[in-house]
């Protein structure tokens, strides 16, 4: 059977744009209390959206110690967990972890490696969409722009600028705020979009 084509490039830029989540529905908890609101939200979702971002290497051979970032995402709001700060790792670790929580993402391979080496485990359950669309018939390098481009006819930016930026930092830029929460917002949006029932088995 011929796989299915995904829409190129130059296809995706005549759309018009994803709507995502605003700078005001993005948090970045790193206190106690905020730290405690972020997890009784997240724990009381059935699914969110999920990426991580680390802070790229330049030189050949350098090991990436990332990821720096992990991101979730509801219908309302998207959490930036900076794993700098190690009450915030405990936090994520939990969010990543919970067993009545899947975790909706894109290609999660280098994910769930750099997260089993910066965190000590993998996120679980999961649900790779690329491997939905593989098996759709679509190739098996479906990300995030072709998918919001099938799904809702939409172009969804990824600036190539903002992902090799420094995720490390203490202070993040809020063009990187957005960027990470939309990752995993976009995850979601694709996932409710599809149709797939949250109780079905991760693929």
């Amino acid at each position: 059977m011929p796989r299915l084509r995904p829409p190129e490039k130059s296809e995706i830029l005549r759309l018009e744009p994803f709507a995502g989540l605003t700078l005001s529905q993005v948090v970045l908890p790193r206190s106690g209390g905020e730290l405690d609101a972020a997890w009784a939200d997240l724990a009381a979702q059935r699914f969110v959206g999920f990426d991580t971002e680390s802070r790229p290497t330049f030189v050949k051979g350098e090991q990436s110690s990332g990821p720096d970032v992990v991101q979730f995402a509801t219908a309302q709001r998207a959490y930036v967990f900076q794993l700098r700060h190690a009450t915030v790792q405990d936090r994520a670790r939990a969010v990543l972890t919970a067993p009545g929580v899947l975790k909706v993402g894109f290609d999660l391979r280098q994910d769930q490696s750099q997260l089993l080496s910066r965190l000590g485990v993998h996120a679980a359950p999961v649900l790779d969409l690329t491997r939905v669309f593989r098996d759709q018939g679509y190739p098996p390098t479906i990300g995030i722009s072709s998918a919001v481009a099938i799904v809702f006819g939409q172009r969804f930016v990824k600036s190539k600028r903002v992902t090799t930026t420094n995720w490390s930092l203490e202070r993040l830029e809020p063009r990187q705020l957005l960027y990470a929460a939309n990752d995993a917002y976009a995850a979601l949006r694709v996932m409710q979009a599809l149709g797939l029932a949250v109780d079905a088995p991760p693929a």
